[in-house]
């Protein structure tokens, strides 16, 4: 077991960088330093005192990311409770769910949120609070808490009559083996399950972090995953925290404009994204500037070439603010062409492997150790198989164990015993191979792979990767009709659609010009027979992975 123990980081995170500043919200600019993290913190202490919650009760917070986001979070966990992130894009049905489904006593929310649930469903909630101000907006006639709301800065100040300092922080001593948190992630297959993940587990994703030496006190972050998915929770906030780390929290939809005037206002010191954000920079600005008849010649020649490419990598660093160590890919495949291209520039970027089942690191390698197509090399504390006969080479389901991996889904017996064997190995769903020296390859999905005409494995992000690279196509997915012909839905790049002033039949036309192209790199039996435009972009999961179960039957 992980010897750091999770509540401990996060105290010495606060009393070791007290006068440092750890959170900032870029939209109004507000600035909260550990000590006063650490002051919020314990004012929720003095609250769940007084209102009768008890160590293992569960917390939902729901909302934007920001400062009281993760002081909910950080109060939960320190006191002992169980804190439950609730992505704010879920529609209020599957909200209203997880809360009761987490028996949640008391749920943190933004109002706009807490407006569409319905107060006589929520069966187990005493008390609703504001993620804006902590303000009390529902009480399920709780006279404790009632009381307690108003009178909390009177409570605070009794508890602490000479005032709040470093020496107050001093935290319940909880095992690593409790249950620290439920993580509901909507997956690409239906229907959400509830994720327990012990202290340990994130403790042991926090640990390694630190070990790398990356973050540090006053390096700084810039924080646009959701901080409701583990990725953007452990690395953005949990490890970042402990470290001593500033983290400034976009608060907006990270589209390139927005994302890139942030990148140049924070300068971050290291960055954590999922592959959409940068290959759509890559797609916008960098790939254009290829193509163009001037750069195709100087790419041409071999010492134009080293020059040009230097410096198109100098213009990707600095538009990302020119001052970071590395860029820590994950939560989904990457473009295989973006990756190569930014592997032969020397862009400092690396890929890494992990799922909410393992709190959620699995694998990684530093930039300049990263070796092209995988994610990385698997962590000290974990292990890692293939179910193939020959793992270097053959694609099996990659098996994992150790320190990160899961207790369980709550309340679901039956799911958990269907991913975990007698051995303790999780079963990960997905397909790869292995070096010798521990570095993963992801070839796809059991679930998604698909079965040739002569029983040949299809794995569709391959050919969606391909296709994906081809003139204005901006995503794809590919799908096996009933007599296993395969077709693609292909959503247009309506931007450089309109641009080039194209029909509809046009773009029928150089839909299957890409069609033909395609498979002429591709497998006879990984031949797509048809493409199929698609009007709108796919629906996704927080991660930013196509719900393919939306999409499989659309086509017969």
């Amino acid at each position: 077991m992980i010897s750091d123990n999770l509540v401990r980081l996060l105290e010495n995170g606060i009393k070791n960088n007290w006068n440092l500043e750890s959170m900032t919200d870029y939209i109004d600019g507000k600035t909260i330093t550990y000590a006063g993290v650490a002051r919020e913190v314990a004012k929720l202490h003095v609250l769940f005192k007084n209102i009768g919650f008890e160590k293992g009760d569960k917390v939902v917070v729901v909302g934007k990311n920001g400062i009281n986001w993760c002081i909910t979070y950080l109060a939960t966990i320190t006191y002992g409770g169980v804190i439950v992130p609730v992505l704010q894009d879920f529609n209020p049905s599957d909200i209203q769910h997880i809360i009761n489904h987490s028996d949640a006593r008391l749920v943190f929310t933004s109002e706009n949120i807490w407006d569409n649930l319905i107060e006589d469903g929520l069966y187990y909630v005493e008390g609703v609070f504001s993620l804006k101000d902590f303000s009390l907006l529902y009480s399920k006639n709780n006279a404790k808490i009632e009381k307690s709301v108003p009178e909390l800065t009177r409570l605070f100040n009794e508890q602490y009559p000479n005032g709040f300092s470093e020496a107050d922080v001093l935290y319940p001593t909880i095992p690593n083996s409790e249950l620290a948190c439920i993580s509901y992630t909507s997956g690409t297959t239906g229907y959400s399950k509830g994720v327990m993940l012990s202290a340990n587990a994130l403790a042991g994703n926090v640990h390694f972090s630190l070990s790398t030496k990356q973050l540090y006190p006053g390096s700084r972050i810039l924080s646009f995953l959701p901080l409701a998915h583990v990725f953007g929770c452990t690395f953005d906030f949990l490890s970042s925290f402990c470290a001593g780390a500033h983290v400034t929290f976009l608060g907006k939809i990270p589209s390139p404009k927005i994302l890139l005037k942030a990148m140049e206002d924070v300068k971050p010191t290291i960055i954590f994204s999922v592959p959409l954000v940068i290959e759509k920079i890559y797609t916008k600005q960098i790939r254009p500037m290829l193509e163009t008849r001037g750069m195709k010649w100087a790419l041409s020649i071999p010492l134009l070439d080293s020059q040009f490419l230097s410096q198109i990598n100098k213009k990707l660093t600095n538009a990302f603010g020119g001052q970071f160590s590395q860029i820590i890919v994950g939560g989904a495949p990457m473009n295989p062409d973006a990756e190569a291209f930014f592997k032969k520039i020397g862009f400092k970027f690396t890929v890494g492997y992990g799922m909410t089942e393992c709190a959620p690191l699995i694998s990684y390698t530093y930039w300049a150790d990263y070796k092209a197509n995988s994610v990385g090399r698997i962590l000290d504390g974990m292990e890692a198989k293939i179910l193939s006969g020959d793992p270097m080479n053959e694609p099996g389901e990659i098996l994992v164990r150790g320190e990160n991996v899961m207790m369980g889904y709550y309340k679901n017996e039956e799911a958990t015993k269907a991913v975990f064997d007698e051995d303790g190995w999780l079963h990960t769903g997905d397909m790869g191979t292995m070096d010798f020296d521990g570095t993963l390859y992801i070839r796809g999905r059991t679930k998604n792979m698909l079965l040739g005409p002569s029983g040949q494995n299809i794995y569709p992000e391959e050919i969606e990767a391909k296709l994906n690279n081809m003139p204005y196509v901006l995503e794809s997915l590919v799908v096996q009709k009933t007599d296993n012909r395969l077709v693609a839905l292909v959503v247009p790049d309506y931007v450089a659609v309109d641009a080039a002033k194209m029909t509809h039949q046009q773009v029928k036309e150089v839909m299957e010009e890409n069609r033909k192209a395609l498979n002429s790199i591709t497998a006879s039996y990984e031949s797509v027979a048809e493409i199929k435009v698609h009007p709108n972009e796919f629906e996704k999961t927080p991660k930013k992975s196509i719900k393919r179960f939306l999409y499989t039957n659309s086509v017969k």
